[in-house]
């Protein structure tokens, strides 16, 4: 029974990452590729762990692939966050394509040396 749902687990979690991918690819701004990359990239690879863990079923296994999905869970929104933060900066985000812009406004104010972050 748990090899059956370990193969489930293994084709939903591929079939997020095929449409994180396909994300990737389709979308047309940074902030949505960002969500794309970040969002369902995330549940697949947590999917794909728990179908690994369910599959071995050893104790020292599944404590490995909890710590790659706590990781995984840290960075990827800090990874996120300063990519949105740089693609504003570098002003490569379409406006037009935003419903609410909270930081046009702020942003004309700072003055930011240019560079390293």
């Amino acid at each position: 029974m748990a090899d059956g749902v370990a193969g489930v687990l293994f084709v939903l979690g591929a079939l997020f990452s095929l449409v994180a991918a396909i994300g990737l690819l389709r979308f047309p701004d940074v902030l949505t590729r960002m969500h794309s990359a970040a969002k369902p990239q995330v549940l697949g690879l947590i999917l794909i762990t728990v179908g690994v863990g369910l599959r071995l079923r050893d104790p020292s296994v599944v404590a490995l692939l909890g710590l790659v999905v706590l990781f995984q869970l840290v960075t990827a929104p800090v990874a996120s966050h300063m990519i949105g933060r740089a693609a504003v900066r570098g002003g490569r985000v379409r406006t037009d394509l935003l419903e609410v812009d909270e930081l046009s406004e702020r942003q004309d104010d700072v003055e930011e040396p240019r560079g390293a972050p």
